[in-house]
């Protein structure tokens, strides 16, 4: 990793931001205690929706953290504190060629972008979620994470059963990494993709803990809603490139980015794509900003001579390096 000794990170790198999954109990608090600007984006955040949402992040109760309505806007305040703190005392030194997030995580990546303001974004975010987890109302639906299984074979199942299953949506949902790929849709559907990715040789499949079938074309009605929503926000252009979880490729125009942003509800994950899109396009160095280190272990499975970071590692270098005095 470019001056890793240094524990800098700089020069050809990209910041990338996680999404759902990365909440738990506590997040950013230690943060917010070492470094005011984390506290300041917190109380921004407080203000911004109405209510305490710090409180939640820091005290929880665990199960309304969970809830897809808190959570989202409790990732994106907890990886924009974490940015802010990390460029504040000088770890994330330049600018990134290129900045991209896991599905919500997009959303952090165009406040990082100056694409959307923080505030906007929290607010926005917490509509997001409650539509999602609305969508899922209704009729049973799910997720299922399925390890060592060709993703083109997983995909070729989900779209044969969604010829059978019409109403089930079922599709892949994350392209993650060459041994992950998630699939998103209807609970019969899903199911009888699980037993055949089992019978055809996954090597472990993982129901995940979710209230509804994200990306997927459950999702679809909904993302119409959601389009109506994102007309009251401004978008900016973007001051740099966001790699789009749609089509992997740079967005960075304000047209572009709302197509993105609702086509993303019900569209796969192409982050195995972006990854490489990025390294093939001069990334040396990934840095995941915010809680957790997903994406720091996907980044490593994708691309295997490129260097990868999570934001608590790269701090406590820059602690370990600090002289007693």
């Amino acid at each position: 990793m470019a001056n890793d000794e240094a524990c800098v990170v700089n020069g050809a790198s990209a910041w990338v931001f996680p999404g759902q999954g990365s909440q738990h109990v506590g997040m950013g608090q230690d943060l917010c205690g070492l470094r005011p600007e984390a506290k300041a984006i917190f109380d921004e955040a407080d203000q911004a929706l109405g209510f305490c949402l710090s409180s939640l992040c820091f005290e929880g109760p665990a199960e309304l953290l969970q809830e897809t309505t808190n959570a989202q806007p409790a990732i994106l305040t907890t990886s924009y504190a974490w940015l802010r703190v990390l460029q504040d005392i000088g770890l994330l030194a330049d600018t990134p060629l290129f900045l991209a997030g896991h599905s919500l995580g997009e959303f952090t990546a165009l406040v990082a972008a100056g694409s959307l303001s923080f505030s906007d974004a929290v607010k926005l975010v917490r509509v997001r979620g409650r539509m999602m987890a609305e969508a899922g109302n209704g009729a049973a639906s799910g997720m299922a994470a399925v390890m060592g299984f060709d993703a083109l074979r997983l995909d070729a199942i989900c779209r044969e059963l969604r010829y059978r299953y019409p109403e089930s949506g079922i599709q892949v949902a994350n392209f993650n990494s060459p041994e992950q790929t998630v699939i998103s849709g209807g609970m019969a559907a899903l199911e009888e993709a699980m037993a055949h990715a089992k019978q055809q040789g996954a090597k472990r499949i993982v129901p995940l803990p979710v209230s509804a079938a994200f990306h997927s074309g459950i999702m679809e009605e909904m993302a119409r809603a959601f389009a109506k929503e994102l007309d009251k926000y401004k978008i900016r252009r973007a001051s740099i490139p966001v790699i789009a979880n749609v089509t992997a490729k740079p967005v960075q125009e304000p047209d572009e980015i709302r197509d993105e942003l609702v086509r993303q509800f019900y569209s796969p994950v192409q982050w195995m794509d972006s990854v490489r899109y990025m390294a093939a396009s001069g990334v040396e160095s990934f840095v995941e900003v915010g809680s957790g280190k997903v994406l720091t272990g996907l980044a490593k499975r994708i691309v295997t001579n490129a260097g990868a970071v999570d934001s608590e590692s790269l701090l406590s270098r820059l602690t370990q390096q600090v002289p007693a005095s």
